[in-house]
């Protein structure tokens, strides 16, 4: 502990959001710039570098968080990069994108806010790319295999990461024209700028990995052949099956997945396009699903200028305190307001009755149409407890984009990859698999939101990273590379 007393002395400082008037105006990520270094270092003095760190078991990548805390309180930057990389390929996604379970088993946490441990992450990436400390890091030798990778989400590179490390060539195929998955297409610019993405990628390539965007594995290229010409291959595909909603109405104009609506607004900030072509400008827009996609629909629509923006969630609002139910260090379901529902607070104009722009409760009974087959409105209904309907609660919300963000049941079970492959599937939905990531097809591994289920960008590099260790074993025998989990280590779904 660089300070003992510093977490009586110091309280929780968080990184500071720009002016919401200012940042809606734009895509630019929604912190204040140049203004994490210099709070950081108190709030890694708030660490008390437990003896027992339930932080470390909070977090499915095992993170160091004790050590690189008091690392940067005595300003050692250098040290605190090289302990977070030991466990993290990619601590600027997660400082960005993670909910921070750790920061719920922070023993701090029992009776003080804790620790800023995200922020403390974000700060050590950052500061290492500014001083130069992230250089490529290519394998001494070769290892004379050859290991695809399908998929270039966060598992995927991970795992790429990891295999060319250990000296394996590896080949990462990505079906759409750019390589990133959801961090390139889903995620919203405003919660996380490319170019952070971009330069992992630059390093990645210096250090040996190969990318073939625009390839969909089992259409464009087979499977099969895809398979007979490398010595073992990772399925990293995501789960993109998106969840319907088959309710009276479904089949009217307006109505999108919200994976059909995000992708176009980052291809907008990638400079394809000027616009979008399901642009929410000038629209009353319904977003229905509570979730992180809901809230990542909700501030590109206000960016996009939407006449209106509510949002539905089938949930009772939750409390903003821990429940009997879930103690400490448990994640606990509280009432949390994301830099979008911010925006929504301010902003917003539509009568509803959350100032958040967020509606809980609330079941989507069915959608009303014009005559020309467009969606004019959402038919809501509140819920009990057990998410039946009350009685006599029916009103409709006047809508002419909705936007579905129920989640995701599992891969893509049409695109020809997992039927050309053989590849069998459990009863969830996802790629079968054992305990080290092996399919029932010899020299296929399945790891991250494909085979476990729709989860967190930090489970999804911890997949990446235990799956790397499973194939190079596979491959030479034995493995070097660090295993953070095995896939019923824990639960499967976060």
């Amino acid at each position: 502990m660089a300070d003992p007393k510093g977490f009586l002395r110091t309280g929780r400082e968080e990184w500071p959001r720009r002016p919401v008037e200012e940042r809606v105006r734009d895509w630019d990520e929604v912190y204040v710039p140049g203004a994490l270094l210099p709070l950081v270092r108190r709030q890694a003095d708030r660490c008390m570098d437990c003896g027992v760190p339930f932080c470390h078991e909070a977090c499915p990548l095992g993170n160091l968080i004790p050590d690189w805390n008091d690392l940067v309180a005595r300003d050692d930057w250098r040290a605190a990069s090289d302990r977070l990389h030991a466990t993290n390929n990619f601590p600027e996604f997660t400082g960005r994108l993670c909910p921070a379970p750790c920061e719920a088993g922070c023993v701090l946490a029992i009776n003080q806010p804790a620790v800023t441990i995200k922020n403390v992450e974000a700060a050590i990436a950052d500061r290492a790319w500014a001083d130069g400390l992230l250089p490529p890091r290519p394998p001494e030798r070769l290892s004379g295999r050859t290991v695809a990778v399908v998929g270039s989400g966060p598992a995927g590179l991970a795992a790429a990461q990891q295999l060319t490390r250990a000296g394996h060539t590896v080949v990462v195929y990505e079906r759409e024209d750019r390589i990133g998955g959801l961090l390139r297409y889903g995620i919203p610019a405003f919660k996380m700028d490319k170019g952070q993405l971009d330069r992992r990628l630059v390093q990645m390539r210096d250090e040996g990995t190969k990318f073939h965007p625009g390839t969909a594995v089992g259409r464009g290229c087979g499977a099969q052949e895809l398979l007979s010409r490398h010595d073992a291959l990772v399925l990293a595909t995501g789960a993109t099956a998106w969840r319907e909603l088959p309710v009276p109405g479904r089949e009217l104009a307006g109505i999108h997945q919200a994976m059909e609506y995000l992708p176009w607004a980052n291809r907008v900030c990638e400079g394809d396009l000027e616009v979008s072509p399901l642009s929410a400008a000038g629209r009353h827009v319904v977003i229905i699903g509570g979730g992180d996609t809901g809230s990542d629909c909700l501030g590109t629509a206000l960016r996009e200028g939407a006449a209106s923006v509510t949002q539905l969630d089938i949930n009772v609002l939750p409390e903003p305190d821990r429940g009997a139910g879930e103690p400490w260090p448990t994640y606990p379901r509280v009432y949390r307001l994301s830099a979008a529902h911010e925006e929504g607070a301010r902003l917003h104009s539509a009568p509803v009755s959350d100032a958040d722009a967020r509606l809980f409760a609330a079941s989507t009974l069915g959608f009303e149409g014009d005559a020309d087959g467009r969606v004019r409105g959402v038919r809501v209904a509140d819920v009990d407890a057990r998410r039946k309907p009350l009685r006599g609660s029916e009103r409709t919300l006047r809508a002419d984009l909705v936007l579905l963000a129920l989640g995701f049941s599992g891969p893509d079970r049409d695109d020809g990859l997992l039927s050309g492959l053989g590849v069998e599937v459990d009863v969830r939905g996802g790629i079968a698999r054992d305990r080290s990531f092996a399919t029932n097809r010899p020299g296929v591994f399945a790891a991250g939101d494909a085979a476990r289920g729709q989860s967190l960008v930090v489970w999804a590099i911890a997949e990446g990273r235990a799956v790397a260790a499973a194939v190079d074993r596979y491959l030479v025998g034995t493995s070097g590379l660090p295993v953070p989990i095995g896939p019923e280590d824990r639960p499967m779904r976060a």
